[in-house]
């Protein structure tokens, strides 16, 4: 197998515009969902974290301070489970966005899917779902590409 070297990864953009469109529908269906702020932007953040993915948690963080979350809330995200700095709606949220992004562990367990339902109606709950999912695709198309943020 030949090395190839991170500068030469593959642009998606230059080479399937129109698959990377597609996925800018999915994320506008987003930015223009009934979500409210503060689920869209712990959705992006924690599940890029989860993911790995730099870049994405560099432009993310910087749109959280820019809607006005709080560094304590943005950096303390990594442990939110055992802080008191979010509510319990937040709270699942973050469990919904955590067990579909590691999906492969266990699926979403029935406490966490009740949990859900039980602050969200089918519908936010939906939105909840295709948030979790856009971030997840642009996250593993940035981390395929290489993509770093700017120093």
């Amino acid at each position: 197998m030949s090395k190839i070297s991170m500068s030469s990864r593959l642009n998606i953009r230059k080479v399937a515009p129109d698959a990377i469109q597609a996925l800018n529908v999915l994320d506008e269906y987003m930015h223009c969902s009934g979500l409210a702020n503060n689920h869209k932007h712990l959705i992006k953040l924690r599940v890029s974290q989860l993911n790995g993915c730099a870049y994405s948690i560099h432009k993310y963080s910087g749109e959280a301070r820019s809607a006005g979350i709080t560094e304590e809330r943005i950096y303390g995200l990594t442990a939110w489970k055992t802080s008191n700095l979010y509510t319990e709606d937040e709270r699942s949220v973050l469990y919904l966005a955590e067990e579909v992004t590691l999906i492969q562990d266990h699926h979403v367990t029935d406490e966490v899917y009740t949990r859900a339902m039980y602050f969200f109606d089918e519908y936010y709950f939906s939105q909840l779902l295709m948030a979790i999912i856009t971030i997840n695709a642009w996250n593993r198309i940035t981390i395929v590409s290489n993509m770093l943020p700017d120093k």
